[in-house]
C-alpha cells in the first residue's frame, strides 16, 4: 500500500468514525440526553476535522505537483471524498435535529420517562 492510499484510508476511517458519533449522538436524543448528544456531536466534529485535514494536505499535494502524480485522483480518493462529505452532512443533520428537539422538550417541560 502506498503512502497516499494510507492517508486516503486513514480519511476514510476518520469519516466513517464522524458519521457514527453523529449517529450515535441522534440516538441520545431519543432518551432525551442532549449533553451527551452533544459531546458525541463534538467528537465527530474531531473526526471530521482529521478527514478534512488530510484532505486538504492531499490536495496542496496535488496542486504543488507537476502533474506527473497518477495518485492524485484516483477511484479510492474519490470513495473517501464521498465518505467525507456524507460523513460531514450527517454531522450538520444532526446537529440541527438535536438543537430542534431540544428546544421542543424544553417546551414541553422535559423528557418523560
Amino acid at each position: 500500500m502506498t503512502p497516499n492510499e494510507q492517508e486516503i484510508l486513514m480519511m476514510i476511517s476518520s469519516s466513517g468514525d464522524s458519521k457514527a458519533k453523529a449517529f450515535q449522538a441522534l440516538q441520545m436524543v431519543k432518551t432525551g440526553d442532549y449533553e451527551k448528544a452533544r459531546e458525541l456531536l463534538a467528537e465527530a466534529k474531531k473526526a471530521d476535522i482529521e478527514a478534512h485535514n488530510v484532505q486538504t494536505a492531499m490536495i496542496s499535494a496535488a496542486l504543488n505537483a507537476d502533474g506527473s502524480d497518477s495518485e492524485s485522483i484516483s477511484l479510492l480518493m474519490v470513495h473517501a471524498q464521498d465518505h467525507y462529505m456524507t460523513a460531514q452532512l450527517a454531522r450538520d443533520l444532526i446537529e440541527e435535529l438535536v438543537d430542534v428537539f431540544e428546544a421542543r422538550d424544553q417546551r414541553r417541560g422535559g423528557v418523560k420517562e
